[in-house]
């Protein structure tokens, strides 16, 4: 088996990210850990650099200095958007991070179940740096290789090997997770999550995205934007402004659709433009559980 990149100047398409496991000994060999202890610093928060709602908690540090732990893991309530998030696991006495490659073909609908795995990680990390020293200092940072089983735009088939950050919370003393709201997790991975965090729904106080107190509800709507949607630039064009969204449930739109200003989405709401069709939702409109289909154009006169 041969590695898709066969040359470092192969194209930047074929190369792919081996995860965030590195990051120890990326900070390890560059001499930055050392330079971060000498400099009197304890503690490193690390968190995926798309997680809006990933900001410095006093809250948590405090009490990972009150309990003496060398490394916290920040996790959430498991929502049907997140059934592939990874998760904590009792394994013999010892706590890991185990994520849904990791688990046999067998039981990766019980790995999805609500029910079964409650909570799933942030990636929203503390780590204790003079722990990460002795860990490295010891050789004992050994982590899971995680097998991804991939195809290329040109349909061949590969396996990505990946480690991840969270995984190395087995070798830290005391380590746990802890249950934090699910406004400490605000991916913007596409433009679903860039609909949500841009909507009347989040305000931004002091640096900080918090959910809108008119809402009824803590969960967040499940948003499902199609391919017309998919590039942030085509996103841009087809908003003149983002709908409200303080009372919606649910929204899927597929296919040529265009909104006017001052929409407003309640409830669960589809619009489905079927191929060579166009909808354009006109300024000022209210959709409370309706499905939207058919051609509707709106043009200037």
């Amino acid at each position: 088996m041969l590695p898709v990149p066969r040359s470092p100047d192969s194209p930047i398409e074929q190369w792919y990210p081996p995860g965030h496991g590195d990051l120890y000994e990326s900070i390890y060999n560059s001499g930055l850990l050392d330079q971060l202890i000498a400099q009197g610093k304890e503690y490193l928060f690390v968190s995926n650099v798309d997680n809006l709602g990933a900001t410095v908690d006093l809250n948590i540090l405090h009490h990972m200095v009150e309990s003496g732990a060398e490394f916290i893991m920040e996790v959430t309530d498991k929502t049907k958007a997140d059934i592939k998030g990874g998760t904590l696991v009792d394994d013999d006495g010892h706590i890991r991070l185990l994520e849904i490659a990791q688990v046999p073909d067998e039981h990766v609908e019980d790995f999805k179940s609500v029910k079964k795995f409650k909570i799933f990680n942030t990636n929203n990390l503390w780590i204790n740096l003079k722990a990460i020293k002795r860990v490295m200092d010891e050789e004992a940072m050994d982590l899971e290789i995680i097998v991804n089983h991939k195809t290329t735009p040109q349909g061949e088939k590969v396996i990505q090997l990946e480690t991840a950050v969270g995984a190395a919370i087995k070798h830290f003393r005391n380590a746990h997770g802890v249950n934090v709201p699910r406004a400490r997790f605000l991916p913007v991975k596409s433009t679903s999550d860039l609909f949500l965090v841009t909507s009347n729904l989040y305000s931004l106080v002091h640096g900080q995205l918090i959910m809108n107190p008119d809402r009824m509800f803590n969960n967040v709507p499940l948003v499902k934007l199609g391919d017309h949607f998919k590039k942030v630039s085509d996103f841009l064009t087809r908003f003149k402004t983002i709908p409200k969204i303080l009372e919606l449930d649910h929204l899927t739109v597929t296919g040529d659709v265009c909104f006017g200003s001052k929409v407003e989405l309640r409830g669960t709401v589809i619009i489905v433009a079927n191929h060579g069709e166009h909808i354009d939702i006109p300024s000022g409109t209210v959709l409370e559980n309706k499905v939207v289909t058919g051609c509707l154009r709106i043009l200037d006169h």
